[in-house]
């Protein structure tokens, strides 16, 4: 796909309308985790140095198109003008009369956020006429929030279409990054996906069986294809209903020549608890009351030996409950196992979802993949081969 870049923007003096993603955690009113705050800072700089006029779009929340004091962007004011170091002018509203004002006030290199852009109902619903009155400030337009592009919304899409659209710093890394992983990569690929239901990945799955070389199932979801292949899951969560889907993707996947890993091993307990007595069971002998909680060592050894014979690597979902010990361990060893393989320029290793996020940062080794999405369903909906109408709307 070919976008445009900041680098192909003639900035001087122009009112850029720059679409961020400040959905952003609060706790009692102020700003919990500011990563995505500090995301956004580099093509604020950009912007900046170029001598553009910078005009933050954003959403927080879900107010369904009302303003609701609760959800306002002005509280994220004073931490993000920490964060990029300048002054953060605000805008009550994102379109009419206070928004004109706050952006003709604007000198070069000045930065503005409008007020939450769900406040108007225009918004998600795509709608043309609000996407004119947010151009109207503007005289070319970025976007820099990729987990917000696989929604077709007023600013994500249609501003897209009424002003030269350039794709932000951030969303360029996003991009360029996906592109690696499942564009044009290096090969051999594999892919992880875990996670506990196999019912909410399903087009997930079907879609990478067909691309990648190798595919380790992990997490909750892997019970299914056990069951499914008559192995006996105990007390586990499983999705029995979905035998037959799940033995249809093993199918698919024999069909494209595609390895499929599950599990040879598994860790079991009779409850979910802190340092509950945990016990490593061959696949097949599980008891009644136990439930499989994590990766076996034999399972996750191989899993290692796959990650050091593959060239990309892409990830999405734990291997088992990581959240709590000591059902962490098969995820935190693989995950360990992958970044130091891309420490050393031996493996592209692509991971992104909520989940799997905390699991690298409990991990510890977030800053060695090669790239970590926060995108959350963006990510997935690439992973499942969909057109995502933010980035299509970018294409020249």
């Amino acid at each position: 796909m070919a976008f445009r870049t900041l680098d192909d923007a003639d900035l001087q003096g122009r009112r850029a309308l720059v679409r961020v993603d400040f959905n952003v955690p609060m706790e009692d009113g102020l700003v919990s985790d500011d990563t995505r705050l500090r995301a956004a800072k580099p093509t604020v700089d950009k912007l900046r140095a170029g001598g553009a006029k910078v005009i933050l779009i954003a959403h927080f929340d879900r107010p369904k198109g009302k303003v609701v004091p609760s959800m306002s962007l002005r509280p994220i004011v004073a931490p993000l003008a920490k964060v990029l170091g300048v002054p953060v002018a605000f805008a009550d509203n994102c379109i009419g009369q206070h928004a004109r004002e706050a952006v003709n006030a604007m000198q070069p290199g000045e930065v503005l956020l409008l007020e939450n852009v769900r406040f108007h109902a225009g918004e998600e619903a795509n709608d043309r006429e609000f996407a004119d009155a947010l151009a109207a400030n503007g005289d070319l337009y970025v976007n820099d929030a990729f987990s917000a592009a696989h929604r077709a919304h007023a600013s994500t899409e249609a501003l897209a279409k009424r002003l030269p659209a350039y794709a932000g710093e951030q969303m360029r890394l996003e991009l360029n990054a996906l592109n690696a992983a499942l564009g044009h990569p290096e090969r051999p690929v594999l892919g992880i996906v875990g996670g506990s239901k196999v019912s909410t990945k399903l087009d997930l799955l079907r879609n990478l069986v067909t691309r990648l070389d190798k595919l380790a199932i992990g997490g909750g979801m892997a019970n299914t294809f056990l069951y499914a292949q008559g192995h006996d899951v105990g007390a586990s969560y499983c999705e029995k209903e979905l035998a037959d889907t799940a033995r249809d993707i093993i199918r698919l996947a024999g069909q494209n020549n595609c390895k499929l890993f599950l599990p040879i091993d598994i860790v079991v307990a009779e409850r979910l608890a802190p340092g509950a007595p945990a016990r490593v069971r061959d696949i097949g002998h599980v008891d009644d009351e136990e439930r499989i909680l994590d990766a076996g060592p034999e399972t996750v050894e191989r899993l290692c030996r796959a990650m050091s014979n593959s060239k990309t690597l892409i990830w999405n979902g734990p291997l088992g409950v990581f959240e709590m010990p000591p059902f962490d361990k098969g995820t935190m060893e693989a995950a360990r196992h992958a970044a130091k393989l891309a420490k050393a320029g031996k493996l592209v290793a692509v991971a992104g979802g909520g989940d799997t996020v905390a699991a690298l940062n409990a991990a510890g080794v977030s800053d060695d993949f090669t790239f970590v999405s926060t995108a959350g369903g963006a990510f997935l909906e690439w992973m499942e081969g969909k057109v995502l109408p933010g980035v299509a709307a970018l294409n020249q």
